[in-house]
């Protein structure tokens, strides 16, 4: 056993740091207890540290659950840098024969990075059980609640997943989960009690700023303004991928000086892995991008997050603000305004659960397949064609269905009384999630247009207290965008001219099995 004084012996040898940040080591040493623990860090001050350590020092192996193939890459890529070996990211660009190699290998590993969805392959948990697990981390913990309702169930699964390890120290760690959250994650984990290390997550060195608009005319002008007053690494989100894409042209189109590039979710797996290479390259100056880009993102010199569409929750905008400065330094974010921006985020909150109609027709659909005997289809998109169903709307009523036991894997298990009860249960939740989201909404709008300090009206439902900053707080306490005098990019780096496809053996760290 690894003694507390130890600790920062290890810390030191392994990863160069002389001392821990605030809230690494009492998490680190529950860890090492064998406590469950739930962890909350500000965003950008090395969460990763907290199971990282103590997976090298443990006697098994680690599991990190990661919501992101990009995040766990560059995760295990910083790893092998520090000359840690037994590490690897199991993910959809192995193909079969690299895959079983890692399987073979799978006792190897000290540190086994994975997304919630392959701990429901049964291939997968076969071999994962022969192992002794010494910790299993659930990162990015929030996504729990964010998303494990609707977007992605699997999260909600995770506790059969610990239940069939025979409950391993749990670690949960999140950069924004406010006391309902936190709740929520203990409640979905079901591990019993867990230690809680909750730290303040204001960042002072991130100004917050809001500027109103009439159009979106309005806001182009601003952004132009933002990009021939800063030089500096910069990500602009929205809401929508269509926006993303057009204003990344015509962005491309007037600064030819700068490289710009858009990213979200509809785009292939491996474009989207080469913008993030590119941008933490320092190859990219501009990200255009939808809130699929920048969880975990360890870039410490982006210094302006620039919101096209604000998001449709406080948490989310946290997140994606807390990307900037991570070196400490003064950043900004600015979040464009117009009186209509809210058509958009409602849409898309309602859009993303099914509708009463979409539920009855569902039941009606499953009905009819029972009675003929058949199993559901095994294609996503005949499903969705099957149900009038988008992908989200259906993870959201399958896991309801499987919960509730009217489907098994495709089996369809027909009860007329059963579903019934099933039918109005699924209803009325389907109805709470719709209320609480569109509260969390309203929440954020609420936030957008208070007139007192916007960094205390952020923090408060977070934390008890919040630090305000030595100089420039935000723009209701007085800071104008003539103030702000940041650190400009002087990057002499020409446009990649190099073949990325020819690379990306290498950056994907697929020739070293270890």
């Amino acid at each position: 056993m690894v003694s507390n004084k130890q600790l920062e012996v290890h810390l030191e040898r392994i990863f160069g740091y002389h001392s821990f940040r605030p809230g690494q080591r009492e998490i680190i040493e529950d860890v090492m207890k064998g406590e469950h623990v739930l962890g909350v860090l500000p965003t950008g001050t090395g969460k990763s540290i907290c199971y990282q350590l103590p997976a090298m020092l443990l006697s098994g192996t680690t599991v990190v659950v990661s919501p992101l193939i990009s995040l766990m890459m560059d995760q295990v890529k910083q790893l092998k840098a520090t000359n840690f070996k037994k590490v690897v990211a199991i993910n959809s660009f192995l193909d079969s024969k690299q895959r079983n190699e890692i399987y073979r290998q799978l006792h190897e590993y000290k540190l086994i990075y994975v997304s919630p969805e392959l701990l429901q392959q049964d291939a997968f948990m076969h071999r994962l059980d022969k192992l002794h697990i010494s910790l299993f981390v659930i990162d990015e913990a929030h996504c729990i609640s964010q998303w494990g309702h609707e977007f992605r169930p699997d999260y909600l699964r995770l506790k059969d997943v610990i239940k069939t390890l025979a409950y391993p120290p749990v670690l949960a760690l999140s950069a924004t989960a406010t006391p309902k959250v936190q709740k929520d994650i203990m409640k979905a984990l079901d591990v019993g009690e867990m230690k809680k290390h909750i730290n303040p997550i204001d960042r002072e060195n991130i100004i917050l700023t809001i500027r109103k608009v009439t159009n979106k005319q309005e806001k182009l002008e601003e952004i132009d303004g933002l990009l021939k007053k800063y030089n500096v690494p910069t990500l602009i989100y929205f809401s929508s991928r269509h926006a993303c894409e057009n204003i990344a042209q015509l962005l491309s189109g007037k600064w030819q000086d700068r490289r710009i590039a858009f990213y979200h979710g509809g785009m292939e797996q491996l474009d989207r892995v080469i913008v993030q290479q590119q941008f933490m390259n320092n190859q990219l100056d501009i990200i255009c991008c939808t809130s699929a880009f920048g969880m975990g993102i360890n870039k410490s010199n982006i210094r302006l997050v620039i919101h096209y569409h604000f998001p449709a929750e406080m948490e989310a905008y946290i997140q994606e603000v807390g990307r900037a400065g991570r070196d400490g330094l003064s950043s900004l974010s600015v979040l464009l305004f117009a009186a209509n921006d809210l058509y958009l985020p409602k849409q898309i909150v309602e859009n993303e659960l099914p509708s009463s109609a979409s539920i009855h027709q569902s039941f009606e659909v499953l009905s009819h397949l029972a009675n003929k005997g058949q199993p559901l289809p095994i294609n996503q998109k005949e499903i969705g064609q099957l149900f009038s169903l988008t992908e989200t709307q259906w993870n959201f009523l399958q896991y309801q269905f499987e919960k509730h036991g009217i489907i098994k894997e495709r089996k369809i298990n027909f009860n007329e009384n059963k579903w019934q009860h099933a039918f109005s249960t699924i209803q009325l939740y389907r109805d709470e999630r719709l209320i609480q989201k569109e509260a969390k909404l309203m929440e954020m709008v609420k936030w957008i247009q208070c007139t007192s300090c916007l960094r205390e009206e952020l923090f408060i439902q977070f934390q008890d207290a919040f630090t305000k900053p030595n100089n420039h707080c935000c723009s209701n306490c007085g800071f104008v965008l003539d103030d702000w005098t940041p650190i400009e990019s002087k990057s002499s780096l020409k446009k990649d001219a190099e073949s990325w496809q020819t690379k990306l053996e290498s950056l994907l760290l697929l020739g070293d099995k270890k």
